[in-house]
């Protein structure tokens, strides 16, 4: 399991930047939930995930459904505290080491750790997307599958990122 700070995913972009990859963060709702419920076949690619990087779940949990879906030992939980939730998630971002982050979220307060993050992937699904978070993104998805799916097959990451 990734928590070991052992595995990584390496990223080489074609006459542009290398990524060494060790930590997911992914805001909760908006993100890998919709009305506080985890999109289908989400929380199995995480797990897959989890294998090569340590998965991090920050969020406001607004619908305070969040501990009901993400109990499994291989994600790891942050609960922020109320307000100031962008600068609380840019700090986590910075606590983790922002070059081996890779950050994934929607809303407005997701465009600081997207920013920090060493990549950052911004989604535009049925809650919609913050225009200043598309404008920290490295990449942009419609789905968070796809996403998932781009770190699982790191050559359509690769496909989208080279100059």
């Amino acid at each position: 399991m990734a928590k070991n700070g052992f595995a990584m995913i390496e990223i080489r972009i074609p006459e542009g930047k290398i990524y060494k990859l060790k930590n997911l963060v992914l805001d909760y709702n908006g993100t890998i939930a919709v009305d506080g419920i985890p999109l289908d076949g989400c929380l199995d690619r995480l797990r897959r995930l989890s294998e090569q990087l340590s998965v991090h779940v920050i969020t406001a949990d607004t619908f305070g459904r969040v501990k009901e879906f993400i109990s499994d030992p291989r994600f790891l939980l942050h609960i922020l505290s109320p307000g100031g939730q962008s600068e609380q998630k840019a700090s986590f971002v910075q606590s983790l080491g922002a070059d081996s982050v890779i950050a994934v979220g929607n809303g407005f307060n997701d465009h600081l750790m997207l920013k920090q993050a060493a990549l950052g992937l911004a989604l535009i699904q049925r809650e919609g997307a913050a225009a200043i978070t598309l404008q920290n993104a490295d990449a942009v998805f419609t789905g968070i599958n796809d996403a998932l799916d781009a770190l699982l097959s790191v050559k359509r990451l690769i496909a989208t990122l080279r100059p």
